[in-house]
């Protein structure tokens, strides 16, 4: 069968291949798919290098929650070394069929910090994946190398006004989160909040993107360079 054009790479950044059907994602009002959130989440980590902060793909984030053999878990996770970080940042889908990878129709965002013991759900649509939140939590929280962790659901987190933007809130809170980890802002216990709620605007995030659209324009002109 021959490659239409929605199958050809446009773009290999790291280990994230994009393709012409994730431009068409992105141009349009339509619900982000797992590349272009870890190619975000990969621009993340190449922007704010350290050996303290892991943005985890949403299919290790996806394996982690709905993995039917607990005790295989240990050896998935090991490479990830998760004792030694101090921000790890998840993405949440509400898919519960492991043969559907693609599938499920919300994200959300669950956020450790070490230094304050916390796990932080962030969901914009009024805790729907509160449920897939807390199995991710319970499932990965014994290997964080910490004890007395808590769990939270923000109930400040920034609430989505369409349908279809649960994604980019995701994207724009990790965002600010890793910001706020490598800023001077006062580590206390009210976290990352003031800030994403500042910043994290339904303005804000209808703008984001064409931002993500910039990127990505702006590192294929890079690599055609190379």
């Amino acid at each position: 069968m021959p490659r239409t054009s929605a199958d050809e790479k446009i773009l290999s950044y790291n280990d994230v291949v994009l393709r012409h059907s994730d431009l068409r994602i992105l141009n349009g009002p339509h619900y982000l798919n797992d590349r272009i959130i870890e190619f975000y989440f990969s621009h993340l980590s190449s922007s704010h290098p350290s050996e303290h902060i892991l943005l985890v793909p949403p299919s290790i984030s996806f394996w982690i929650t709905n993995c039917p053999d607990i005790t295989s878990l240990q050896d998935f996770l090991q490479p990830l070394n998760l004792p030694s970080k101090k921000l790890i940042i998840f993405p949440v889908n509400n898919n519960d069929d492991v043969a559907a990878v693609e599938g499920g129709s919300h994200w959300s965002l669950l956020a450790f910090e070490k230094t304050a013991n916390v796990f932080v759900h962030h969901d914009s649509y009024g805790g729907m994946n509160k449920n897939h939140a807390k199995r991710l939590y319970k499932t990965v929280v014994q290997y964080t190398g910490g004890s007395g962790t808590r769990y939270m659901e923000c109930g400040c987190s920034p609430q989505q006004v369409t349908g279809y933007d649960c994604g980019l809130y995701v994207l724009a809170i990790a965002k600010e989160i890793c910001d706020w980890f490598d800023s001077d802002s006062p580590k206390n216990e009210d976290l990352w909040f003031a800030q994403v709620v500042e910043r994290v605007t339904p303005g804000r995030v209808s703008g984001f993107r064409v931002e993500i659209l910039e990127l990505i324009t702006s590192l294929r002109g890079k690599s055609d360079v190379l």
